[in-house]
């Protein structure tokens, strides 16, 4: 059977990707040099890929090494909260609830305003990461837009929260859509959807003569288009609690509708079931 890796190994990893160097990960760690270089060529050989790059200038993780250290991330970060979820877990009042960062903001703040009986664990990630902590038991319940888009684990079960849709987000100053075959001639568009679809979309603005701006976030891409007085086309959910004085959304000028789910085990948490229509009308989905 091959070895699993042992807490100081994925520590070592932690340090020598934060670090640079495997010396001064080994003084962090309070370990020889030569027995960091000689755990870290064992996770190699277990592997069966280089880790680090090493030269003069110090160590910087190969892909494969990057990959490690995420899941080394992932692992600890789990085992430094145990004893402290195993305390909440047995007041049967405890939710890990997780969800991806660009609807993180608007989801968060509704939960906790909410369901202020309850103590949620929050955690942002990729919708395929979050399914996989369900999965293993590590979380109740994942807030994702890509569960019709992907194969989800054994052991777990989708729920649609409800339809998002694209709107126009008009900020002060900014003129709204103009008439014909391509309305949006020459402006700069920002944009932003939270499923796999941004290449669709920006194709289509495109289409109408739009210059695409792509926002990393939802919350990015709103206040790329306030600073500008730019549109911006956007999820409804976005805005749906904070629309500000003199902002309003339009439709846009295509059709896009989003799916947001809810991904639990079989037997999901009952207080958080039975707040999905309440949810499902703050955010303002169909």
């Amino acid at each position: 059977m091959t070895s699993l890796p042992s807490v100081e190994d994925l520590r070592l990893v932690q340090a020598v990707a934060r670090t640079g160097a495997v010396g001064t990960a080994a003084r962090e760690l309070r370990i020889s040099q030569p027995s960091a270089s000689q755990r870290l060529a064992r996770l190699e050989r277990l592997c069966g890929a280089k880790l680090f790059e090493r030269d003069t200038r110090g160590a910087r993780p190969t892909p494969a090494g990057a990959e490690l250290g995420r899941r080394a991330d992932h692992i600890l970060g789990h085992l430094e909260e145990v004893y402290d979820a195993t305390r909440l877990a047995a007041t049967g009042r405890r939710l890990v609830i997780g969800t991806f960062v660009s609807i993180a903001p608007i989801l968060f703040p509704v939960l906790d305003a909410d369901l202020p009986e309850l103590e949620i664990q929050q955690q942002v990630d990729h919708g395929h990461f979050l399914v996989e902590r369900v999965a293993e038991g590590t979380m109740d319940a994942a807030f994702i837009a890509i569960a019709e888009q992907i194969t989800l684990p054994r052991g777990t079960v989708s729920q649609r929260v409800g339809h998002d849709e694209l709107v126009l987000f008009v900020p002060p100053g900014a003129r709204p859509p103009g008439r014909g075959r391509q309305p949006l001639k020459d402006r700069p568009i920002a944009f932003s959807t939270y499923d796999k679809g941004s290449d669709e979309v920006h194709t289509r603005l495109a289409a109408l003569g739009a210059v695409p701006r792509r926002g990393v976030t939802l919350s990015t891409t709103v206040a790329m288009a306030r600073r500008r007085s730019h549109l911006a086309l956007i999820p409804r959910s976005a805005l749906a609690t904070e629309l500000r004085p003199g902002e309003h959304l339009v439709p846009a000028p295509f059709r896009y509708r989003l799916t947001l789910s809810v991904v639990t085990t079989p037997t999901p948490p009952e207080p958080l079931m039975t707040y999905l229509p309440d949810l499902r009308a703050t955010l303002n989905l169909s």
